[in-house]
């Protein structure tokens, strides 16, 4: 079971990259999936927001803490260079 310690330190680990580029892969059910690239713009203590920028408009998506503990949402981070670094718990 996830403690509020673990939750933390997703949140913690999260807050580095605001305003920095990220990928995310959101599984919203039933064959249903979404992949989208954004800038993570916002850090709250139960969720983030990722800012996604689509042709005609921009798109703020909320997503928690607990999404990322569960795989419901896998989060590839971008460092300066544009590597990718693969966010998980461990």
């Amino acid at each position: 079971m996830a403690t509020k310690t673990t939750l933390a330190a997703i949140k913690n680990d999260l807050e580095g990259y605001i305003g920095k580029k990220i990928s995310l892969k959101a599984n919203r059910g039933r064959k249903k999936a979404m992949e989208r690239t954004g800038i993570l713009e916002q850090i709250y203590p139960s969720h983030f927001l990722v800012l996604i920028n689509e042709e005609n408009f921009n798109r703020r998506l909320s997503f928690s803490y607990a999404d990322i503990l569960t795989e419901t949402v896998e989060l590839t981070l971008y460092s300066k260079d544009d590597k990718k670094i693969r966010f998980s718990v461990s």
